[in-house]
């Protein structure tokens, strides 16, 4: 076993320090392996240090620029502190570079959608879904840019299969009940959908409102 794994395992028991020494040698012995820098960094995010964090990410970058590993750890770490359009060009490396995973995708879809680029989220999020059609989540940002880009029944298509997936998903049931009021013009189907939000979050003001101007076109 490796340092690297040494280190994480020391890191799930808690002992931080112990972990960050075996990190800080495998650096010594392996300068230009991105995995202790990686991981270095995440042990510095967890103490809420972002500023050598973030230093340790671009280093894990800087020995290892094709390192898919490497630059996903810097987007997580730039889209987790708001910095989406960075956070987009290291997803977008990190799949360039080999990972060919439902949540570089994912992560790469959800950046575009937080700059607003709501077409430019769509393949990725697409990509997300064939990857990994358990995801509800994927799944529902996807119907979400679905519905944004005005394709509606692949939108309700996509809707219905997330609260196939998770009964409980006021979300999702909310925007059904947007699609029924506003496409579809079946407002006694939206009402359901957004009863169905209610009953699952009492508090799901949107819905709550949505329901309130149906009662109101009456």
């Amino acid at each position: 076993m490796d340092k690297n794994q040494q280190g994480i395992e020391l890191l799930q028991e808690g002992k931080w320090e112990e972990a960050l020494k075996l990190f800080t040698e495998q650096i010594e012995e392996k300068p230009e392996d991105p995995a202790a820098y990686i991981n270095f960094g995440h042990v510095l995010a967890e103490m809420n240090d972002a500023e050598r964090a973030l230093k340790f990410y671009q280093k894990a970058v800087e020995v290892a620029p094709d390192s898919s590993a490497a630059q996903y750890a810097l987007g997580s770490f730039c889209f987790t502190n708001e910095r989406f359009e960075e956070a987009a060009q290291r997803f977008e490396r990190a799949i360039r570079s080999g990972m060919e995973e439902a949540d570089a995708y994912f992560m790469l879809g959800l950046s575009f959608l937080y700059l607003d680029q709501t077409v430019m989220a769509l393949p990725y999020l697409m990509r997300a879904v064939e990857l990994d059609g358990e995801d509800v989540e994927a799944r529902f940002q996807f119907a979400l840019a679905l519905a944004k880009t005005e394709q509606y029944e692949e939108a309700e298509k996509n809707l219905q299969q997330v609260v196939k997936q998770d009964p409980d998903h006021a979300d999702a049931f909310y925007n059904l009940g947007v699609l029924y009021a506003g496409h579809y013009e079946e407002a006694e189907k939206a009402a359901e959908f957004f009863d169905r939000a209610l009953e699952i979050q009492p508090d799901h003001m949107l819905a709550g409102y949505g329901k309130k101007m149906l009662e109101k076109t009456e």
